[in-house]
C-alpha cells in the first residue's frame, strides 16, 4: 500500500473514531434534526457540559460537525450529515446481529 493510500485509510479511521463513543452517537442523532445550541445538547444528552464540549471538539476536529458563534451561544451543526446513513447501516447490522444471537439462542434453549 502507498503512502498516500495509507493516509487516506488514517483519515477515514479518525472520521470514524469521532462517532465511536455513545454520547457522540447521540449527538450526532440529536443534530440531525438542525443547529442546535451546546445548551440544548447538553440538556438532551443529560451529561456534564465539560464532557459534552470535549465529545463536540473530537467531532469538530475530524469534520463531523461545524460550530458557530451566535452572540454568547455556540451553536453546532452536522458538516457531514451523510455520516446519519453510516450510523443507519450500523443499526441494520445490528438488527442483524441481534436476530442472529435470538435464532442460536432459541436453538439452544
Amino acid at each position: 500500500m502507498d503512502a498516500d493510500t495509507k493516509k487516506f485509510y488514517e483519515l477515514k479511521a479518525e472520521i470514524i473514531q469521532a462517532a465511536a463513543h455513545p454520547i457522540r452517537l447521540a449527538i450526532i442523532e440529536f443534530l440531525v434534526n438542525g443547529e442546535q445550541c451546546v445548551c440544548d445538547i447538553v440538556e438532551h444528552i443529560d451529561a456534564q457540559r465539560s464532557n459534552v464540549s470535549r465529545h463536540l471538539s473530537v467531532m469538530l476536529k475530524a469534520g463531523v460537525v461545524e460550530s458557530r458563534k451566535d452572540g454568547l451561544k455556540m451553536m453546532y451543526s452536522l458538516k457531514t450529515p451523510c455520516i446519519v446513513k453510516f450510523l443507519g447501516c450500523v443499526e441494520e447490522a445490528l438488527k442483524e446481529r441481534m436476530k442472529s444471537q435470538t435464532a442460536l439462542l432459541r436453538k439452544l434453549g
